[in-house]
């Protein structure tokens, strides 16, 4: 079925390079556990290490004169490597694609003689990439039986043409570069520029472009010098946690308001965490104060060259306790000296910028964090040490009054804010709170009416002007985001707090307030309201066309999220529920917000212009029991949904019961026939 095309907004230069050091860092991270095992048994061992033993180390020879192997050169020339060539394969094409960039990369490594990293971040990637392209050039084309057949040996023959490529082609262009990489990188040291180094790293930190600096360039030359001189000081180049210590120990002095206050718990969190990106809101509320950063990075650096100190391996994170575990057994003094200058320089130059200003950040810290989660495009992790405990709602909003209505909004308010809705409202009723009203709604159709908001992060800049009165939480799925742990605690906190200041009232307002709660939501202003199951069970069970047993796949033949969209789409086309203009509006939808909403389940649905082209309410299911990609996350469950009124929320509730149930899923994903499917929904509903 043919599709509309629909733009992509263009994105800046820095975005960009955010999504390349993402995708790079995506390799390494998942890895770093291997990385540090290899720097541990090379600290131990080798021949210079605290235990040198030769059959680990690699070292001398044994009893009949044959050169020991050891432990070290093995894992960094072969196991490394294929690690982070498997998992950037992985990344773009699954397992099979992990495989094939895997044996692309053997070539690399044999080719070269030497550790490859590069090598694998190119090879692991665009084995999987190619492997994908032709993947397609047959899929639906291979006669039942043979599709064993088929996938083996085309991975194979692709394999082996890929190490050959690597062999020939590839290890020599990435030898050069390797070398010329490590040539200026000497050069550096040689004239004592290294140091100059931080003007590029330390902004780098804050704007989150470190990922491509560090884990494309720093790592794989770290790890080839290692591997020579037995350290690296490239791995500090960018961990040292000094730096950003320095500039929260400035603001512990001379700071006012929350970020003085919140300075001692973010510099414990930055120095023995190494969770580095707690000290970023402090630098983007008053930007010059990169120049301490960048100052603190190059005492660092300079500190190491003078010392010729250096780590074994990454530490990652960039916590103290990391860098020490991995400095080598000579660098001890010059590894601590690095971090106490770069403190010392870059807490000096902090502290005067803060002295000579007239404002020193007392208001301005929960507006940076929230640029800060902007340019990093996704929620801090730590953001709730500057924030507060409500770090999950909109920056500066603060609930005086107890929560009785929770709405979940989405661009057409019938999908995945549906499925939301109803895992929210089973968290709080389960909390003893079922008197809060939890209803979902379209963006377009939103007031200030309610006490809390949630959104999926892509949305909320959308529905915060429409709903200003009410706390914001931002989610990335709507089955078992973390947030909603959050919410149910502000529930608990404020409507308990209210009940007890209220106790001298009668319960009379509150039986007043609540019916004229319950009428609000009842006229819905435009909500959809989940609420009332059983208002629609009798029609619904029947499924009045919602879900029958045709719409209902348990073998779907897409094999990504555009070929899905469009197999759920025709399910609901075949039963003349919508028009094709429907299934044009589920691609839009997709394109500005994913609706993938965990548990391996995704719910494409139109957008709220489109509802005019819905004849009447439909559901379609489609099982992949393979799973496909839709964008970065596994889906194995595809559910269509075009909804008028209410009809359809009755079967999204149901969903989002089984969803939520890691033993349902388990019976959908063994089900044999339709008609376990359709009795575990029959049992869910009862």
């Amino acid at each position: 079925m043919a599709t509309e095309t629909v733009a992509k907004p263009r994105t800046s230069v820095r975005v960009g390079v955010q999504k390349f050091g993402t995708f790079l860092s995506g390799m390494i991270m998942p890895n770093i556990g291997a990385f540090i095992a290899w720097g541990l048994i090379t600290a131990l061992f080798i021949e210079k290490g605290y235990i040198p033993v030769p059959v680990l180390g690699g070292f001398g020879t044994n009893a009949e004169g044959v050169p020991n192997v050891g432990l070290v050169g093995p894992m960094i020339t072969y196991l490394l490597p294929l690690l982070i060539a498997y998992t950037g394969g992985k990344m773009v094409h699954d397992v099979r694609g992990g495989v094939v960039g895997a044996i692309g990369t053997m070539g690399v490594i044999v080719g070269a003689g030497i550790p490859m990293f590069i090598g694998a971040m190119i090879m692991g990637p665009l084995g999987g990439w190619t492997m994908k392209q032709l993947d397609r050039l047959w899929d639906g084309k291979i006669r039942p039986g043979f599709e064993m057949l088929v996938n083996n040996f085309s991975a194979g023959i692709w394999g082996a043409i890929l190490a050959l490529l690597g062999f020939y082609g590839i290890s020599p262009l990435v030898t050069a570069f390797s070398t010329g990489a490590g040539n200026v990188v000497q050069f550096l040291v040689n004239n004592g520029l290294l140091p100059l180094t931080s003007i590029f790293i330390e902004p780098a930190k804050v704007l989150f472009l470190n990922n491509a600096i560090n884990h494309g360039v720093l790592t794989p030359l770290g790890i080839q010098q290692s591997l020579e001189q037995g350290k690296s000081m490239l791995f500090l180049l960018e961990a040292n946690p000094g730096p950003g210590f320095g500039i929260l120990l400035a603001y512990m002095f001379f700071g006012r308001g929350a970020a003085k206050a919140s300075a001692p718990g973010a510099a414990i969190i930055h120095f023995l965490g190494g969770i580095h990106e707690i000290y970023f809101p402090y630098v983007l509320m008053k930007p010059v104060l990169i120049l301490a950063a960048i100052g603190g990075g190059m005492a660092g650096i300079a500190t190491l060259a003078v010392t010729n100190a250096g780590l074994v391996a990454p530490a990652a994170p960039g916590s103290i306790f990391a860098v020490l575990a991995q400095t080598s057994r000579d660098s001890y003094l010059g590894v601590i000296l690095s971090v106490v200058f770069a403190t010392t320089a870059s807490f000096l130059i902090a502290s005067l910028i803060l002295r000579l200003s007239k404002n020193k950040g007392e208001d301005d810290l929960s507006a940076a964090t929230s640029r800060m989660e902007a340019m990093k495009g996704k929620k801090s992790s730590v953001s709730s040490a500057l924030t507060g405990n409500n770090a999950g709602a909109q920056a500066g909003t603060v609930l005086t009054r107890p929560v009785q209505n929770i709405v979940f909004a989405c661009d057409a308010g019938m999908g995945s804010s549906a499925m939301g809705a109803s895992v929210l409202r089973n968290k709080i009723r389960a909390a003893g709170f079922p008197e809060v009203k939890v209803t979902n709604s379209a963006i377009a159709n939103l007031n200030d009416s309610y006490d809390v908001v949630v959104t999926h992060q892509d949305l909320t800049e959308r529905a915060q002007p429409r709903t200003a009165s009410a706390v914001h939480y931002s989610v990335d799925n709507f089955m078992n985001s973390p947030k909603y742990d959050d919410i149910v605690e502000l529930v608990r906190s404020s409507n308990t707090e209210g009940a007890a200041s209220d106790a001298g009232t009668t319960a009379e307002s509150t039986a007043g307030a609540q019916p004229a709660a319950a009428t609000s939501v009842a006229a819905g202003h435009g909500a959809h309201v989940a609420e009332p199951v059983a208002a629609v069970e009798g029609q619904a069970a029947e499924g009045k066309g919602v879900l029958l047993r045709e719409s209902v796949v348990l073998n779907g033949t897409a094999t990504d999220r555009d070929a899905a969209i469009d197999e759920a789409g025709k399910l609901l086309l075949d039963r003349g529920a919508v028009d094709v203009s429907y299934v044009h509006a589920m691609h839009e939808r997709e394109e500005s917000v994913s609706t993938y909403m965990g548990s391996f389940l995704a719910i494409p649905h139109g957008t709220n212009d489109a509802k005019e082209h819905i004849n009447h309410s439909a559901v379609s299911i489609i099982r992949y029991p393979e799973g496909i990609d839709w964008g970065g996350k596994q889906v194995k469950f595809v559910v269509g949904v075009a909804g008028l009124n209410n009809e359809h929320l009755h079967i999204l509730s149901s969903i989002a019961k089984i969803f939520t149930n890691k033993a349902q899923v388990a019976q959908l994903e063994e089900a044999t026939t339709v008609d376990e499917v359709l009795e575990l929904f029959g049992k869910v509903n009862a």
